[in-house]
């Protein structure tokens, strides 16, 4: 059954809503900037009980907030942002339920085999969460690494996702072209992630209402989670509230 899944997106040491396919070295196009910091998005996740949410480092002075929301929400929260295998270890000991890696599995946009093993014998397979972040082309979903501006020869298709399963206990893939717009989620590519994938899948781009969470329900039969970000309320959105949120989790589970 399709849950919500929370998450904390930290850019500049501040908890944020971008535009996705905005960020670079400069800076990002910004949605939202919180008062609150990230200590305390997580203990609200928490006391609700949500769970499989993520904490993202995009870029660098995020270290001590993630830290800090992996503390307040141990076994809570997946970390990503900047995993590689001499790393990998230290978030899980500091409070991660799992690491998501995208970027480090690259070299000069090829997947690397070698890295994933690598990483692999830090996490086992059963705390890895592989970020299969994309970007649409003409000739469909590639995977996009370094902040979602470069684009893999990696293609997010049926035959990947099975093949790339066996090696981690989830996915997270977010839709980096309609990230952050609230204008409605990639139904294609929501469609081929609920295709059969075996292992955990949560979307992640364009959602902005209630009517968002049912329509990835009914295209994915129920095989898609939905993070939603920027239409939120507790991000300053008028798209949907996170009471809301906890009410769809609570009736998928009764159902």
């Amino acid at each position: 059954m399709t849950q919500f899944r929370p998450c904390i997106d930290l850019h500049q040491g501040k908890v944020k809503q971008i535009v996705g396919g905005s960020l670079n070295d400069k800076g990002a196009t910004e949605n939202f900037i919180s008062e609150y910091n990230a200590e305390h998005y997580a203990r609200m996740y928490r006391d609700h009980g949500l769970v499989g949410g993520h904490v993202i480092a995009l870029g660098k002075g995020n270290q001590e907030e993630a830290l800090s929301a992996l503390r307040a929400y141990p076994n809570g929260l997946q970390f990503g942002g900047g995993v590689k295998d001499n790393n990998a270890a230290s978030y899980l000991e500091a409070g991660a339920s799992h690491v998501i890696v995208t970027s480090y599995l690259f070299e000069n946009g090829e997947f690397s085999w070698d890295r994933l093993d690598k990483i692999k014998r830090e996490t086992g397979t059963d705390r890895l969460v592989l970020d299969l972040s994309c970007r649409r082309t003409k000739d469909g979903w590639y995977i996009a690494t370094d902040r979602w501006q470069t684009v893999t020869s990696t293609q997010v298709n049926h035959e990947n996702l099975i093949e790339l399963a066996n090696h981690c206990d989830e996915f997270l893939i977010h839709a980096a072209d309609v990230e952050g717009l609230q204008a409605g989620i990639d139904e294609d590519l929501v469609k081929l992630l609920g295709q059969g994938c075996p292992v955990a899948v949560t979307y992640a781009g364009g959602a902005r209402s209630l009517a968002d969470l049912k329509r990835v329900h009914e295209l994915s039969d129920g095989n898609v989670d939905l993070t939603i970000g920027s239409a939120l309320d507790i991000f300053g959105g008028q798209g949907i509230t996170l009471d809301e949120c906890i009410l769809w989790n609570r009736s998928q589970k009764s159902a």
